[in-house]
């Protein structure tokens, strides 16, 4: 069978390149067309354009960039319409994605969506497109199957991937790690300032003004992999801090405490039981509008999912060194850690069992053959 993925970011990245080995070991045959990034390249299939190509955020500079992706957009298009895949699956990335399944519904493709737009969050309106111009939806929170229900669309509960990522990922021996980094013997308390540059821009400094506060621990950044050091660099004004480039999930592992940029990293971070504060900065303009269409009480997956404040959210003004230093404070504490461990593990036993990315490649793959 022939399948064209569209996925994109670093999370629609990792998430693709668990379907796609999925899919390859229920259909050996497959021939895989995609847009991803290196994880996708690694697990096979032809990648046709990188995230990184692509990778705008915010109101602000989508508005700059229009005419680029509009020209992604129709290139897009004509590459399906030459592939001509038995099967068109989205990943995320709504913005860009549901513009392609409207056309590829028209076309005649079959199309499924793996990780549904965040309709739930704003603009369920959104919905109405999304029953007209996808086949089948795959979920991985469990509060996402209710919400569609309410609009007489069902969806499949599919559990989350992240707990296969994590699970199978390679262990590493936390002495190695640490004398393989340079890093000394002090817990470690790691920084996630996001993956894109306009995110650690806006995030890298508060997180690093830290450091003079906590001399008994050491601060590492989370290097994402779509970023150069010397990016970084600019950032780093103290001594007491190291910088590990594409080993987030190791990081997290041997880390005591963790500062993250609201996103999927607040979910991994959670289920490595690191106790941590969640932050958030945008642009002004773009705060604002996202203010006024956004409908949720909280930011953060594990919050989500939860339904109550296990972490707390720092957003836009209340992200300042004074809060971020009174709530670090707080997640060091051991009676406030021993209290999120407990809804940690409560949160994983919601998110599902293993086995995500296995239930959906044969769930897509009965459905093209039916």
């Amino acid at each position: 069978m022939k399948y064209y993925i569209l996925a994109g970011e670093a999370s629609g990245d990792l998430h693709g390149s668990n379907l796609m080995k999925a899919l390859l070991h229920v259909d050996a045959g497959a021939d895989i067309r995609f847009w991803g990034g290196d994880l996708m390249q690694e697990a096979g299939g032809v990648l046709v354009k990188h995230y990184k190509e692509r990778a705008f955020m915010g109101f602000t500079e989508v508005l700059l960039n229009l005419r680029k992706i509009f020209k992604l957009i129709s290139f897009c298009k004509s590459d399906i319409a030459n592939f001509n895949p038995d099967v068109v699956i989205f990943i995320d990335n709504s913005g860009f994605n549901l513009r392609i399944a409207k056309w590829a519904k028209t076309q005649g493709f079959k199309t499924n969506y793996y990780i549904s737009p965040q309709v739930w969050a704003s603009r369920a309106s959104r919905v109405k497109a999304i029953k007209r111009d996808i086949d089948n939806m795959f979920v991985i929170l469990p509060f996402v199957k209710p919400f569609y229900k309410k609009y007489d669309y069902n969806v499949e509960f599919v559990g989350h991937p992240l707990i296969d990522a994590i699970a199978n990922r390679i262990q590493v021996n936390p002495k190695t790690f640490r004398e393989t980094h340079n890093l000394n013997d002090k817990p470690i308390i790691a920084l996630l300032p996001g993956s894109r540059k306009q995110e650690i821009t806006k995030m890298l400094s508060v997180m690093l003004s830290m450091i003079p506060d906590f001399p008994n621990y050491q601060f590492v950044i989370a290097g994402a992999p779509s970023q150069d050091f010397e990016f970084y660099q600019t950032f780093i004004k103290h001594n007491n801090v190291s910088f590990i480039a594409n080993k987030t999930y190791d990081l997290l592992s041997v880390s005591y405490a963790a500062l993250v940029t609201s996103g999927t990293a607040t979910l991994e971070t959670a289920l490595f039981k690191v106790p941590q504060v969640v932050c958030y900065k945008g642009s002004a303009i773009s705060y604002h509008i996202a203010k006024r269409i956004i409908t949720l009480k909280f930011i953060s997956l594990v919050n989500l999912v939860m339904d109550k404040e296990v972490v707390t959210e720092l957003i836009q003004n209340d992200f300042n060194k004074k809060r971020l230093k009174t709530e670090l404070e707080r997640v060091l504490n051991d009676k406030n850690r021993s209290i999120m461990f407990t809804d940690y593990y409560e949160l994983e036993q919601k998110l599902g069992g293993k086995g995500a990315s296995e239930k959906t490649a044969k769930l897509i793959y009965d459905y093209i053959n039916q």
